[in-house]
């Protein structure tokens, strides 16, 4: 009886563990079963109807989002998509395309959110969220795709955020969250004012507990504001490679908003609070070319970051810009503290700015300390149409020769050893390791 009574209990055990799949389909039904031939019509009826560990396959085709599918609203904002049970994954079926279309998801003076995700340990993968609307004019306001709050432990890959009025992925609170080649690009405000609030990426932790957000893989081009912006975090932010340009403009090169490619940090540098220890954010073998401010930029950040392997050309402020501010929060300074390995840089109108002393920073092995002048023919190409292929099929950056050291260059075998894998002698400069014999 006892042998039995374990059986039963290791039975039911695993009864509970199945995982089910539902499936979702742009005409498919919420009556119905939300079987792969009777598949549910929105994501929000599929979560009502899975558990832990379930997958909601979603099948290609648009989804056409209205205001009957808002999920809740208060006094700023309306979420149509508000996903808050764990460990559930979103992935598109196969290799179909769903397209998430908030054309005529427009409420009145409130900021859209398309997906909200307050969840623990959730998978979103593989399909399009565009024209995300803001109908609040003249402020300085955004709506936004994905909006994470105080989601921790998800995964967000293979996404494509494009042709709207929202930031593409936004970060205000939780930890551990993963994005992984995601694409977020044309993306714009309204107007004057809300065009310097679009970002491609922004990552602002609100807590010190708020750790292990990293960004990897991700492209951010023509969005209105910054590529990937971290002003304000409270816990450190993790970028590695990454590409982010022609930020701070539209598609015919209007400027617009603030154009950084890589803004990584700082307070306001208006004398306010900010968080002790002050956060240190990475940044790795990421690629900054053309936006309309800076390339990597510090931010008034009180302190140092850390900058290592990247490269940026043709950005139209500096390549490189270090700013700091003092702890008041407000004098600023020339960069201190920074930790700067292997860089590269080309054709910025400046190069480096507002880069303090060898003795407060560590900038050792990189193109501007080094004995080297870095030329147009030291690249195999600079061809900017490259940025802009589509992605490998695995997801993966494309493959490209952008901005890769030609043989021969100066920068090849230039580096210092920081723990990453290199070919050669020494690590090269840049964003991208060579493989000349």
């Amino acid at each position: 009886m006892l042998c039995f009574s374990v059986l039963l209990l290791a039975l039911s055990a695993h009864a509970r563990v199945i995982a089910h799949d539902w499936f979702v389909a742009p005409d498919g039904s919420d009556h119905a079963e939300g079987t792969l031939d009777a598949p549910l019509a929105t994501l929000m009826k599929a979560q009502d109807k899975a558990s832990s560990g379930d997958t909601v396959y979603i099948r290609g085709g648009v989804y056409h989002l209205s205001a009957t599918d808002i999920a809740t609203s208060d006094g700023i904002y309306t979420v149509v998509n508000d996903i808050v049970k764990d460990r559930i994954s979103y992935v598109a079926y196969g290799e179909e395309v769903p397209v998430f279309d908030f054309s005529a998801v427009r409420p009145f003076q409130r900021r859209v959110t398309a997906f909200q995700v307050r969840c623990k340990g959730c998978i979103f993968r593989g399909f399009q969220v565009v024209h995300v609307q803001i109908t609040i004019a003249h402020r300085h306001t955004q709506s936004e795709a994905f909006r994470v709050q105080g989601g921790s432990g998800n995964l967000f890959e293979r996404l494509s955020i494009h042709d709207g009025m929202g930031i593409g992925w936004y970060l205000v609170s939780g930890g551990h969250n993963t994005v992984r080649n995601v694409d977020a690009y044309h993306n714009y405000g309204l107007d004057e004012e809300s065009n310097g609030n679009i970002d491609g990426f922004g990552a602002h932790p609100r807590s010190a507990l708020d750790q292990g957000n990293s960004i990897e893989g991700s492209r951010a081009w023509f969005n209105t504001d910054d590529g990937f912006d971290l002003i304000n975090a409270q816990a450190s932010v993790t970028i590695t490679h990454c590409w982010a340009f022609y930020n701070g403009y539209d598609s015919d090169f209007t400027p617009l908003g603030d154009g950084n490619g890589f803004k990584a940090g700082g307070y306001g540098a208006n004398g306010g609070p900010y968080p002790h220890p002050v956060p240190r954010h990475v940044v790795m073998f990421s690629l900054a070319v053309g936006n309309r401010v800076n390339g990597f930029y510090a931010n008034h950040h009180v302190g140092g970051q850390t900058w290592i392997n990247n490269t940026a050309i043709g950005n139209r402020g500096a390549n490189f810009n270090m700013l700091s501010v003092l702890d008041d929060n407000r004098t600023n300074v020339p960069g201190y503290g920074h930790i700067m390995k292997n860089n590269v840089g080309y054709a910025g109108r400046v190069e480096v700015s507002s880069l303090g002393s060898a003795e407060e920073n560590d900038v050792s092995f990189n193109y501007f300390t080094l004995p080297m002048t870095i030329e147009r023919a030291d690249f195999v190409s600079l061809d900017p149409r490259e940025l802009m292929a589509p992605r490998q099929r695995d997801g993966d950056l494309p493959d490209i020769r952008f901005a890769h050291l030609a043989r021969g260059s100066e920068a090849i075998d230039a580096g210092r050893d920081v723990g990453e894998a290199f070919h050669g002698k020494a690590p090269d400069l840049g964003a991208f390791e060579s493989h000349w014999p």
